[in-house]
């Protein structure tokens, strides 16, 4: 149980709150449009996510977990490192507990390890604490249902309706608070489950392989070294403390450049790189290639197709995925389905289809024989494994694979959030768009879309040629921050 003083934090916190339930607000103030995105809730520490907005975020999230649930349970909550999450990890409990409900805190963890928490101990629910990829300064809420899925959007709009004052129906707890536990003991029972699918035969899979893996100074410090050292693995690890300051800063998922380097210099079989919450990875191969999502998708595709264990031989994939890899996979017999970019619509999809393999070209790979959610840690593990088991080299896997379209992908910041939703009302980009589209026919294909989780409009080309795709992605970055940056 929390100490004391904590005790006495939280029953201020809470008070606070129960007196003001009349005048929720007080000084949180909330965007015109929808407060959760594609991905939970997120912006700038200190900005849209205060304590204050924790606070209240944490209170209705539990009255609309406790209305949904057949009898009380916890709710699962974990955070990365960034030096906000203590603040809001603090708050969100203290509005959790107002609302009657017990909260088991892993701490520092990542995020797929609250999600399989929130399955196997029978919790209602589960939070993190985090903005993913996100520079330091963000930060992010992202819940999960008690299966371990993202919360259905009814539920998030259930909280949103209570954060407007549009919920009336509050009942509150009648004096019975619920209890903040540390329970960072729960985590090794997520590490089993990363590790038993691979130990039937060789309880050390990964003798003589030499790994670099880039913690990104964020979740992945918590468990990922001692995860593959445990399985045999020879390893270098960057970036491997818990940094606020730096996380996701030149470093992880989003920033290779250091990972591809270390591989190189180190002579090692490959490498792999985590974003901030540890629930994407990329890869990288002994010659230093960047081995994306599409790749990851193809090779464990293969492998399932092999074993008999992809369902209608489909792989979903978003519309981010390169034609390449679309028509290396249907050589193979398969089936590419895309959805929109964001796993929860990868994973609707992969339900309606009864699917199990999906995922994004970010590295955001779901495969419901071994979890529920996206999981980095699980699918670097999956992909080491898979290269020891075929007996040949990430790189002599990659030359066999596919060849990519050339794509670019630009990110234009865009500050002003109704603006960069409603990118659709600007007549000169949408004209644009249409411009490229009819100029380049089949000879490639057109992505703009705002970001869900950052304050970005998203521009991507791909295209026959490298040229071409340059062309047209410099057109459209210039029109965009001409009529909406």
């Amino acid at each position: 149980m929390v100490s004391s003083p904590a005790k006495a934090g939280i029953s201020s916190l809470t008070s606070s709150f129960e007196q003001n339930l009349g005048q929720p607000w007080g000084t949180v103030s909330l965007p015109d449009s929808a407060l959760f995105g594609t991905d939970g809730i997120r912006g700038q520490a200190g900005e849209l996510l205060t304590a204050p907005l924790a606070l209240q975020v944490g209170f209705w999230a539990g009255q609309v977990l406790r209305s949904n649930a057949a009898s009380l349970q916890p709710v699962i909550l974990g955070q990365d490192s960034r030096n906000s999450s203590n603040m809001l990890a603090m708050a969100l409990s203290a509005g959790l507990t107002a609302a009657g409900i017990e909260v088991w805190d892993l701490g520092l963890c990542p995020t797929p390890a609250v999600a399989h928490l929130a399955h196997t101990v029978g919790a209602i629910g589960g939070v993190m604490i985090s903005a993913s990829h996100n520079p330091p300064a963000d930060n992010g809420i992202k819940f999960f249902n008690p299966d371990g899925s993202k919360l259905a959007p009814i539920l998030q709009q259930q909280i949103e309706a209570g954060l407007r004052g549009q919920n009336q129906s509050v009942a509150l707890t009648d004096n019975r608070w619920g209890q903040h536990s540390h329970r960072p003991e729960l985590l090794s029972h997520y590490v089993e489950s990363l590790k038993n699918p691979l130990i039937t035969d060789q309880p050390q899979p990964f003798l003589g392989m030499r790994i670099v893996l880039d913690l990104a100074w964020g979740s992945a410090t918590r468990l990922a070294a001692d995860v593959f050292r445990s399985l045999g693995a020879e390893l270098i690890c960057l970036h491997d403390r818990p940094d606020g300051d730096r996380i996701n800063v030149n470093c992880g998922s989003t920033h290779l450049a250091l990972l591809q380097a270390a591989v190189q210099e180190s002579s090692a079989d490959l490498g792999f790189a985590f974003d901030g919450d540890a629930d994407r990875v990329l890869a990288v191969d002994g010659q230093g290639r960047i081995v994306d999502g599409d790749y990851i998708l193809y090779f464990w595709g293969q492998q399932l197709l092999q074993s008999q264990q992809l369902p209608g031989n489909t792989i979903v994939a978003t519309v981010m995925s390169n034609l390449g890899f679309e028509r290396a996979w249907e050589k193979q017999g398969g089936t590419l389905v895309r959805a929109a970019v964001g796993d929860q619509y990868v994973h609707a999809e992969m339900v309606r289809r009864g699917a199990k393999l999906g995922g994004e070209q970010s590295g955001h790979i779901l495969c419901p024989h071994y979890s529920i959610s996206g999981d980095g840690l699980l699918t670097a593990l999956h992909v080491a494994f898979l290269v020891q088991q075929v007996g040949c080299s990430l790189s002599e896997l990659v030359d066999q694979s596919f060849q990519t379209y050339p794509q670019l992908l630009q990110n234009v910041r865009v500050v002003d959030r109704d603006r960069r939703i409603n990118w659709k009302d600007c007549d000169p980009l949408v004209s644009a768009i249409a411009q490229a589209e009819t100029a380049m026919g089949d000879r490639g294909r057109i992505l703009v879309r705002a970001s869900g989780t950052e304050p970005v409009i998203r521009v991507m080309v791909e295209a026959e040629s490298a040229d071409l795709a340059t062309h047209w992605t410099d057109h459209l970055v210039k029109t965009v921050q001409q009529h909406l940056a």
